[in-house]
C-alpha cells in the first residue's frame, strides 16, 4: 500500500484533485458511477502518487517524476491520421471524446460513455490493488473510448485500428474489447499526441475466447512533453494465442502496465517490445503474468535502445499457479546502450508454485560491437548510417516475426523515422 501520513502534496497531485473537482459534473455516468469516480479520486488524495518506496513503482518515482500536470483542454481535438495499414478501418478518439467508428460486419462498436451513462461498467472501475495509480486516475476521468465486441468464429482480413490522439491536454479513456471464440484478428492499438505538454491515461481490457488467434499492437508516438500512463488487462481462453507487440517510441514520461491471465489449458501468451528511447524520457513497461492452469505457454522478449538521457525500464514477474503443471514460460530482455549518460533497468521475476515446468529468464545490457562497426565501415559506409544499421537489425528482428508484410514495413518506417532522428 502506497501512504504517504503527513506529507504535503506535490504540485501534480493537487492538480489532479483540482482539476477532478472543477470537471465532476461534466464526467458522464450514473450515480454508481459517480460515487466509484469519487472513491478513485479520494485513494488518490489519501495515498498520494506512488513513490520510490512503492516496490512496483521503484525504478518510475511518479512522485517525482511527474512535476506538473496540463489542464484540460476543450479546444485540443485532432484529425485522424492515416492508418498504419492503407486502408484499414479506424475508430477514432480524440481529446478523450470517441469520434467515430467504421461499420464492420460481426463487430459492433459502442461509445464508452454510453456505458459510463447506463452503469453497465460499474465493474471495469474496480481498482487492481492499493498501488494501482493508473487505474485510479483513469476511473476518475475516464471520458470515452470504444467497446469493442467481435462474433464468435469472425475472421477480419485487415487490421482494425483503435487511434487515440492527444494533441495536448488531458485525455482519459478505455478500450474494453471481447473476441469471441475461434476469432482471427489483429487490432493496432495507435496512441498519438502532438509536441504540447499532454497528460493521457488509456486502459485496454482484453478477453481473448477460446480457440481465438489474437495480435494486439500498441504503437505509441507521443511528442517531447507528453505524460501517458496506460495499461493492458487480458484474460485468455483455452486452446487461444494472444501475441502483444509494444512499440514506444515517444513521449517524455511513459508507464505501460501488461496484467494478463492465462485461464484456459492449451493457451499461449507472446510479448515483443521495442522500446526506442532518447533526449530526457523516461519509459517504463511493467508486467504481470499468471499462469492459472495446465498445459499453457508464454514468451516475453524485449529490445531496448537508449540514448543521450534517457531512462527505460522493464519489470517482467511471471508466477506460475501450483496447478499449473506442464507450463513453458521464458523471458528475455536485451538492451542496447548507445550513450553513457543513458541508463536501463531490467527487473524479471519468476514465482514458481509447479514443480513440472520449464520456465527461465534473462538479461543483457551491451553497446555496439566496434567489429561490426567497423566491418560496414571499412566498405564505405558512413558511420552513422553504419550505426543506423546496426542498430535497425537489432530491433527488426523482433519486428519482422509478424505475419503481415504491410504491417512489418509500417513498423519499420516509423524504426527509421526514430533512427533518423536520434542517432
Amino acid at each position: 500500500m502506497n501512504v504517504h501520513t503527513g506529507r504535503q502534496p506535490t504540485a501534480a497531485e493537487s492538480a489532479l484533485v483540482d482539476a477532478f473537482v472543477d470537471r465532476m459534473g461534466e464526467l458522464p455516468g450514473n450515480g454508481e458511477i459517480a460515487s466509484a469516480r469519487d472513491n478513485a479520486i479520494e485513494a488518490l488524495k489519501t495515498q498520494g502518487l506512488p513513490s520510490r518506496r512503492v516496490e512496483a513503482w521503484h525504478y518510475t518515482d511518479l512522485r517525482t517524476l511527474l512535476r506538473s500536470v496540463a489542464a484540460y483542454d476543450g479546444a485540443a481535438g485532432t484529425n485522424p491520421l492515416p492508418p498504419v495499414v492503407a486502408g484499414s478501418p479506424v475508430a477514432f478518439v480524440t481529446n478523450g471524446l470517441a469520434v467515430s467508428a467504421p461499420r464492420l460486419e460481426g463487430v459492433e462498436f459502442t461509445r464508452f460513455s454510453d456505458k459510463l451513462s447506463d452503469g453497465s461498467v460499474i465493474s471495469q472501475l474496480a481498482i487492481r490493488d492499493g498501488d494501482d495509480a493508473i487505474g485510479q486516475i483513469n476511473a476518475a476521468y475516464v471520458t470515452d473510448g470504444w467497446a469493442v465486441t467481435f462474433a464468435d468464429g469472425l475472421e477480419l482480413e485487415t487490421p482494425l485500428e483503435l487511434q487515440n490522439a492527444q494533441a495536448r491536454g488531458q485525455g482519459h479513456v478505455r478500450f474494453p474489447v471481447k473476441f469471441g471464440k475461434g476469432v482471427k484478428a489483429t487490432v493496432i492499438e495507435r496512441q498519438n499526441g502532438g509536441e504540447g505538454e499532454g497528460f493521457s491515461t488509456s486502459l485496454s481490457n482484453v478477453t481473448v475466447g477460446d480457440d481465438a488467434e489474437i495480435t494486439w499492437i500498441i504503437l505509441r508516438e507521443h511528442g517531447l512533453e507528453a505524460t501517458q500512463l496506460a495499461q493492458f488487462i487480458a484474460t485468455i481462453g483455452a486452446n487461444a494465442k494472444l501475441t502483444l507487440y509494444i512499440v514506444n517510441a515517444g513521449g517524455k514520461l511513459v508507464r505501460q502496465e501488461v496484467h494478463v491471465l492465462v485461464k484456459g489449458e492449451g493457451s499461449d501468451f507472446q510479448l515483443r517490445g521495442v522500446n526506442l528511447l532518447g533526449g530526457d524520457s523516461h519509459t517504463d513497461v511493467t508486467m504481470t503474468l499468471g499462469h492459472l492452469v495446465e498445459n499453457t505457454s508464454s514468451v516475453e522478449i524485449i529490445r531496448n535502445v537508449v540514448t543521450d538521457r534517457a531512462r527505460g525500464v522493464f519489470q517482467g514477474q511471471i508466477k506460475v499457479n501450483r496447478i499449473a503443471q506442464k507450463t513453458d514460460a521464458r523471458m528475455a530482455c536485451n538492451t542496447l546502450l548507445l550513450s553513457d549518460d543513458g541508463e536501463f533497468d531490467a527487473k524479471p521475476e519468476l514465482e514458481i508454485f509447479a514443480d513440472d515446468v520449464a520456465c527461465g529468464h534473462g538479461a543483457t545490457v551491451t553497446e555496439i560491437d566496434g567489429n561490426h562497426l567497423f566491418y560496414l565501415r571499412a566498405r564505405g559506409i558512413p558511420e552513422n548510417e553504419a550505426r543506423g544499421l546496426l542498430i535497425k537489425a537489432f530491433v527488426a528482428e523482433i519486428v519482422e516475426e509478424l505475419e503481415s508484410e504491410p504491417l512489418v514495413d509500417a513498423l519499420e518506417a516509423i524504426l527509421e523515422k526514430w533512427l533518423a532522428a536520434h542517432v
